[in-house]
């Protein structure tokens, strides 16, 4: 099996597990407690069904739209997710001019392993970067302070992630960053030397963005779980979250809203957007999925601020079902992270391809010419 053999979301998830080594994986794979949840987000997808319209003039088809500021080919873009190091060599940077390539936006997380300044340089694409709040407050302000200099245009603040989910998959493998050698991963990491080969020979692995402020998780083993629950700050409020919103000055997001009360709470903020997120099914097990609460937070704030789905889309529908409801748009995790994994760069552009091509199918399908098209006309939830 290759990339020319991956058509859908699960068949890069099928070569990531061939070569990725058991617990990088897994750490990409799994979700919190029972995964309940992880499942949930894209199950809820199917409780409702598209209506298209037919004999519309859709030989022209407009997938463009504008997000935090900045405008996309498609509604579907890279969300912030930590340390692509550990699924190929090259990490953010080619996840980056991938994300450029395909005309959409990037987001690069605090625990990157490739810096803000580096990513700065290397693409003119649409940036957003994630914001942990640590207890170490001075960090906040430097990382603000970078993203104006390096020429970032948006941001958010992951409000979720205040302690570790208990991510019992990565309890089993001892996953840790930086990987290292145990007598339980030894066989697995043997098993994929390509990928135990460019770990060693490229250079070490480092959160890039925190690295100079702080050792914890980039110079010693540690468990991504014991980094949050040593680094992040649980006393994280609706205040220290205005004051990012102010230090910031631009398009600011809250990723990881669930309810309309918090939603709300967001617009009184000066936020510009919410990103309905779980944290893709790795924090509250349990909790509601993404696409189950959207309708209700477009309806309470949709004209106020912009809603952007985040969890378990897996289709070119899923995102049209999310725009029918009003989202402005989707972001995904794990499908390009399997993708990385597969295949760098050129596995990230392929599925990004791919869900482009999905979504532009589906609307010619569906009778819609621009996503504007896209109402609660043409969706219908079963009984």
């Amino acid at each position: 099996m290759n990339l020319n053999d991956c058509y859908n979301f699960n068949d890069f998830r099928k070569l990531a597990k061939k070569k990725l080594p058991s617990p990088i994986f897994h750490y990409i794979d799994g979700g919190s407690d029972d995964e309940t949840t992880l499942r949930r987000n894209t199950e809820s997808f199917n409780n409702c069904d598209l209506v298209p319209n037919v004999l519309t003039d859709v030989s022209k088809v407009d997938l463009s739209t504008t997000v935090l500021g900045q405008k996309i080919d498609f509604p579907l873009f890279l969300a912030a997710t930590a340390m692509h190091r550990l699924y190929h060599h090259e990490g953010e940077r080619a996840t980056a001019r991938a994300a450029e390539k395909m005309g959409t936006m990037f987001g690069i997380s605090t625990m990157a392993t490739t810096s803000i300044e580096e990513i700065g340089k290397l693409t003119k694409g649409p940036k957003l970067f994630q914001l942990y709040i640590h207890k170490d407050r001075g960090l906040t302000d430097n990382l603000i302070e970078r993203c104006k200099q390096s020429g970032f245009n948006s941001m958010c603040l992951t409000v979720d992630t205040v302690v570790a989910g208990n991510r019992e998959r990565d309890h089993r493998t001892g996953f840790s960053t930086p990987p290292r050698l145990t007598l339980g991963s030894l066989l697995s990491f043997a098993l994929h030397p390509g990928w135990t080969l460019n770990n060693l020979l490229h250079k070490k692995f480092e959160l890039a963005n925190i690295v100079h402020m702080t050792d914890k998780g980039s110079k010693i083993d540690k468990s991504v779980m014991d980094y949050i629950n040593e680094q992040f700050d649980p006393s994280m409020s609706w205040k220290d979250a205005e004051y990012c919103v102010k230090k910031w000055g631009g398009p600011f997001a809250l990723k990881g809203v669930m309810s309309v009360e918090d939603a709300k709470r967001a617009i009184d903020i000066g936020c510009s957007a919410v990103m309905i997120s779980n944290h893709g099914g790795r924090q509250l097990d349990g909790s509601r999925a993404p696409f189950d609460q959207l309708a209700d937070i477009v309806d309470a704030v949709g004209d106020k601020i912009e809603v952007i789905l985040d969890g378990g889309v897996k289709r070119g529908t899923h995102v049209l079902k999310a725009l029918a409801l009003g989202a402005k748009a989707c972001s995904f995790g794990k499908g390009y992270l399997f993708a990385l994994g597969a295949g760098g760069q050129r596995g990230v552009e392929s599925i990004l391809q791919k869900m482009h091509d999905e979504i532009k199918r589906d609307m010619i399908l569906m009778g819609c010419r621009s996503l504007k098209e896209l109402n609660r006309s043409k969706i219908i939830y079963r009984k």
